[in-house]
């Protein structure tokens, strides 16, 4: 297993106020601290050494980057978190998978569930599988790879990852679920770009968006 050796990025603050914040979390660091003092290292505690009442809302994988929103009050985290139960918070990420996909747009509708021998992988299952869509778009091939948004319509762990890998290509990068020559990237090339909320007061729509760093 190789060392957690995060990067030593500053925070980079999107937005700010007295209900929410808004981070661009960069690949490889992990959300929440991980088990063990060497996984201590997150976002959330780096938030929570500048804005001390930051309070977790929903997470990105390790791997990702991206952005997040934390709230800064009991409330906002009640309102967000129903919000991410109620499907209404949108979500769309950047990426870029091995291969050429075609179609130029489409949806995966395949349940997951975690796969236990090898843990934290997941997996496709019709049986006892959670409900997992996702939608597709093509941006533009490039150089043997495809460059797509995606618009989850769940939130399950790994799921873009998995749908990916579910249409023949891998996320470029991805040590989990992509093989050589997919996996021999400097990072998974995966970053949420965008996401719309509805403000915990007053209820006003916020859009935030990150610039893919690859």
């Amino acid at each position: 297993m190789e060392r957690y050796s995060p990067p030593t990025d500053p925070l980079d603050v999107v937005h700010q106020d007295h209900e929410l914040l808004v981070l661009n979390k960069p690949s490889a660091l992990l959300s929440v601290p991980g088990k063990g003092a060497d996984l201590a290292d997150c976002l959330l505690s780096r938030a929570q050494d500048v804005f001390a009442d930051a309070l977790l809302v929903h997470r990105l994988d390790r791997d990702t980057s991206g952005l997040m929103v934390f709230a800064m009050t009991p409330h906002a985290q009640r309102h967000l978190g129903f919000q991410f139960e109620k499907r209404q918070i949108k979500k769309t990420y950047h990426a870029r998978l091995w291969g050429e996909l075609t179609p130029k747009e489409g949806e995966v509708d395949l349940p997951l569930i975690v796969d236990w021998p090898n843990r934290p992988k997941q997996m496709v299952c019709h049986e006892t599988g959670k409900p997992a869509q996702t939608g597709w778009r093509v941006l533009r091939h490039e150089e043997g790879t495809t460059r797509v948004r995606f618009f989850p319509k769940t939130g399950r762990s790994h799921q873009l990852r998995v749908h990916a890998l579910a249409l023949g290509h891998p996320i470029l990068g991805d040590p989990f679920y992509a093989e050589s020559p997919a996996r021999d990237f400097p990072r998974l090339m995966l970053h949420s770009e965008e996401l719309r909320l509805r403000h915990p007061d007053g209820g006003t729509g916020m859009r935030f968006f990150a610039k893919t760093p690859f």
